[in-house]
């Protein structure tokens, strides 16, 4: 009996170990091993320290003034919602809050619509001196806000945008366009021209076409853009100490402050920490709620 072998040509290279079989030999013990308890060690490692000072905050927060300093690394033994009425209504936590919603939603909505708008623009239409437009919001990056704060203290003020929280809105996305460009700039130059193209075909004007075709295309890069401009702004502390001096009109990290420094006289450290939980949770529910999307879009930007 005889059988059949194909057998290479003579002079022909031997096949790879990885083609025996159409299948690649599987992957020895040990190759990334050490790498990866190392990258995994890591990994636990940094997840407790970013984790563990907010979970003790938020037990702090619900502990009584003597169980704080008695017995600071146990849990609650009996939780205290009463310190958190006490910072949104005794601290002022709640009007800080608010003012600091209004100015947010303001800030990131104008921001989202002037940037998109000037780096669809500056990404689809050449004209002269767009190229310098576009690197002044780049120069706009590296420049230290606090050699721009007397200037821009002067500037609100000769506006009238001081102690306002209009003005602060306009600040606000003023502060946060350059980088809203730069990174809206990148992601329309990865969207086909064509649907522009056909947009016009349709009878589409050139802001019919930005606002019903192209603004939906980079939904992504705006949910992006958009949750970094909520945390950068939530966040926001030189900016309204220098703009805002009137206490009605204070900022959420303004009210913590005057709230630590009060505290502090009136050994209420449970109202400080519930105050500092209050001020976490809504940047983290933001976050938990579009952390799929942010991803999303940056991976979008990268890939098209």
């Amino acid at each position: 009996m005889t059988t059949n072998v194909d057998l290479p040509p003579a002079g022909a290279a031997p096949p790879s170990t990885e083609e025996v079989g159409g299948r690649r030999p599987p992957r020895e013990k040990g190759d990334f091993g050490v790498l990866n308890v190392f990258s995994h060690g890591f990994l636990i490692v940094w997840g407790v320290l970013v984790a563990f000072p907010l979970l003790w905050m938020v037990f702090t927060s619900l502990k009584t003034d003597k169980e704080i300093f008695t017995s600071p690394w146990t849990l609650p033994s009996k939780p205290q919602f009463t310190n958190y009425v006490r910072a949104w209504d005794n601290a002022g936590i709640g009007r800080y809050f608010t003012n600091t919603l209004i100015v947010v939603i303001g800030g990131v909505l104008l921001t989202l619509l002037l940037s998109s708008m000037v780096a669809y623009v500056l990404a689809r239409y050449t004209f002269p001196g767009s190229r310098i437009v576009y690197y002044l919001f780049i120069i706009g990056l590296a420049f230290p806000i606090f050699l721009a704060i007397v200037p821009l203290f002067f500037v609100a003020k000769n506006f009238g945008m001081t102690n306002s929280l209009p003005g602060l809105i306009v600040i606000y996305a003023a502060y946060s366009l350059p980088f809203s460009v730069f990174f809206l700039t990148a992601f329309f130059r990865t969207l086909p021209n064509q649907l522009a193209e056909a947009a016009f075909i349709d009878g589409c004007g050139h802001w019919g076409a930005f606002f019903r075709v192209m603004l939906p295309l980079a939904k992504p890069g705006l949910v992006s853009i958009g949750i970094f401009n909520v945390l950068g702004q939530w966040n926001q502390y030189l900016l309204p100490v220098v703009l805002e001096t009137d206490p009605h009109k204070y900022m959420l990290a303004q009210g913590l402050a005057n709230l630590a420094v009060s505290s502090g006289y009136k050994s209420d450290w449970s109202g400080l920490f519930a105050g500092l939980t209050i001020s976490m949770l809504p940047v983290l529910v933001v976050y938990a709620l579009f952390q799929r999307q942010v991803q999303a879009g940056m991976t979008a930007g990268a890939l098209k």
